[in-house]
């Protein structure tokens, strides 16, 4: 009898962040034996999916039939995040599913349509214009979170440090700040990295101390155009926020709501990263 795999249409679910997950769920077909039908898995399941390592599979028949060494057998192939192995090695996670932000102004008007014999109002890319101001929508904001889990030594772990984690939570970089894992080194530019903070646990071994520490980065911007103003920049965790006026369409023949000044707000306090050490 020859055993066949095939990957059922639900499989893949799992869950994102820091415990990130999936589960690949198969089919095993043409063994009666729970112990060849496992070993045929294993030999043709990936060893990693989208950056999570195979930690073990879940084997559940379905149908058996000894007598013709036949069956039916349910995998499921579970995958996580692999914990450092080793004092002081590092262990990296991110997603970039981001968040949302509320803007008040689009990148550009595709287009503008009005009644027969009327002309619709210009109003220079502000959305949700009303009598009586610009509302604005929520978008997706492009967010790269990422998170590094590190075994420190107990020898190199101090209350001042603690201190340090707990004085940067929520700041930004005010100057290059890099991290390497496996040799890559990610690189962000002053303004684009912000430290959410960090969590760690010591009771799991008494040589070491685990720790995650948290980022969100957001890229630095220039020649942001809003309206008729051009050339404004933007760091990626800076506020942009615009003033509208009453102007008149001439076209259209009616007051509108147009942009007339943008300010970029510094509402994160900044700070030297580089402070975390080695991470």
């Amino acid at each position: 009898m020859t055993i066949t795999i095939e990957e059922k249409n639900k499989s893949r679910g799992g869950q994102t962040g820091d415990s990130a997950s999936k589960k690949l769920e198969y089919i095993v077909r043409g063994s009666s034996d729970d112990e060849t039908v496992e070993a045929f898995a294993l030999e043709n399941i990936p060893a990693t999916y989208r950056g999570l390592v195979f930690q073990n599979i879940d084997v559940d028949p379905e149908w058996v039939d000894e007598d013709n060494d036949d069956g039916i057998w349910n995998i499921t192939a579970n995958y996580g995040v692999k914990p450092p192995t080793e004092v002081g090695e590092s262990t990296f996670s991110f997603d970039t599913t981001g968040g949302t932000q509320h803007i008040t102004q689009s990148l550009q008007t595709i287009a503008r349509y009005a009644p027969p014999g009327k002309t619709a109002p210009d109003f220079k890319g502000a959305i949700g214009v009303t009598h009586d101001g610009v509302e604005g929508v929520d978008i997706p904001l492009p967010v790269f979170n990422f998170s590094i889990r590190r075994r420190i030594p107990v020898a190199q772990w101090s209350a001042a440090y603690a201190g340090i984690l707990y004085s940067l939570t929520r700041t930004v970089n005010d100057a290059p700040f890099s991290v390497t894992i496996h040799g890559d080194t990610y690189t962000f530019d002053a303004g684009e990295c912000l430290f959410l903070g960090a969590t760690g646990d010591e009771s799991s071994a008494t040589e070491f101390v685990e720790v995650t520490y948290k980022f969100a980065a957001s890229p630095n911007k220039t020649g942001i155009t809003i309206g008729d103003i051009t050339g404004i920049v933007k760091k990626g965790w800076h506020y942009l926020w615009v003033r509208y006026e009453d102007s008149e369409d001439t076209n259209a023949k009616t007051i509108v709501k147009k942009p007339v000044a943008a300010y970029v707000e510094k509402v994160i306090e900044e700070a030297n990263l580089g402070q975390l050490g080695s991470i």
